[in-house]
């Protein structure tokens, strides 16, 4: 199928904004594609940043293109949830297939809006332009700051879809990335003068562990650690510093390992789709870790609407502890698979 007869042929059944990563290459040269991205466009914000959880893929109607108008003044562009850094991502793939200049200019104006986003320390706040709370502070919380240095790193090595990119742009992306790394080696956690994990979030100021919403407290993360980590891991040519972080966490992931538990979901019978989460003992478990380690006592923690530290999750209420992932598996193939294979680089090179 040449690249005419691909952008004409819509696709067979819309998919949703969480799929638009996840399509074959002659996908971003359809005409769904296109329309997609011009919805991206719609709601792009005037700082050139977007909202959050919105299905973007979604067919507009003439109403809600006129809405979205209207809204482009609205400071709620963000980094959270996957915002801003995932369209751009899709717009590089549409206009690397395409060639629409509507589509590159909208990715320059958010390439430049997350420069601007960034702090003068390296870290990225959720939202941009600041919103008071926890919002200002330094955010790992879902991956959200790794997110947008990758596509920094892509964009700083003239990976082919970004190739685009000015040099100016490009240039300006390496030194953000850089930043952002000197920000991540200056947050790692110290605990009795030793190198650990990150917490999901840190203060903008001081660059210490900090809170975020009332369940989730400061901490050290065996989640958002995990993307740290892999980040790190692809650095080229890694100074002993980042060697010295990357092999701390690693130590710190397999001393908090958990074993001999599961965390599974109790059905109720008698209450059709009800369930509870709880842990049981469980000797033939996989290895999980928990979400949160307390600072200092490296002991599971958990916390529900009233911000009370518990080292039970059964001590909790039920609607956050079984509304939130407590536990994980993230860092099992981190340290089966990418630091091993990290490792062996390392030795080669």
């Amino acid at each position: 199928m040449n690249n005419v007869s691909a952008y004409l042929t819509a696709a067979t059944t819309p998919i949703k904004w969480e799929d638009c990563l996840h399509q074959t290459p002659e996908w971003y040269r359809s005409r769904d594609a296109a329309r997609i991205a011009d919805n991206v466009l719609l709601y792009q914000r005037k700082t050139g940043g977007w909202p959050k959880n919105i299905d973007m893929a979604a067919v507009l109607t003439e109403k809600n293109q006129a809405d979205l108008a209207r809204q482009k003044q609205q400071d709620d562009a963000t980094i959270d949830n996957g915002a801003t850094y995932t369209q751009l991502i899709f717009l590089a793939r549409v206009y690397d297939s395409q060639k629409l200049e509507r589509h590159k200019g909208a990715f320059l104006e958010g390439h430049d809006y997350l420069l601007r986003a960034q702090y003068a320390n390296g870290g990225w706040p959720q939202y941009y332009p600041l919103r008071k709370g926890y919002y200002t502070h330094i955010t790992y919380n879902d991956n959200a700051m790794i997110g947008v240095m990758k596509l920094l790193r892509d964009i700083s090595k003239n990976k082919p879809v970004y190739a685009f990119v000015d040099v100016t742009r490009r240039v300006k992306a390496e030194k953000a990335v850089q930043l952002g790394i000197a920000c991540i080696l200056r947050t790692q956690v110290l605990v009795a003068g030793k190198r650990t994990a990150w917490c999901a979030q840190h203060d903008e100021v001081t660059l210490a562990p900090a809170a975020a919403r009332t369940f989730e407290p400061i901490s050290l993360s065996g989640y958002e650690s995990v993307g740290i980590v892999r980040f790190l891991m692809g650095i080229d040519h890694p100074d002993p510093q980042v060697f010295e972080a990357i092999e701390s966490a690693i130590t710190w992931f397999e001393k908090s390992k958990i074993t001999g538990i599961s965390w599974i979901e109790k059905h109720d019978p008698s209450k059709s789709g009800t369930f509870d989460r709880v842990v049981v003992k469980d000797p033939n478990a996989a290895p999980l870790w928990a979400r949160f380690y307390e600072i200092g006592t490296n002991r599971p923690i958990f916390a529900g609407r009233d911000s009370i530290i518990k080292y039970d999750i059964a001590e909790i209420e039920a609607e956050r502890r079984n509304g939130y992932q407590w536990y994980v598996t993230a860092p099992a193939e981190l340290l089966s698979r990418d630091y091993p294979a990290w490792k062996k680089q390392m030795v080669k090179g």
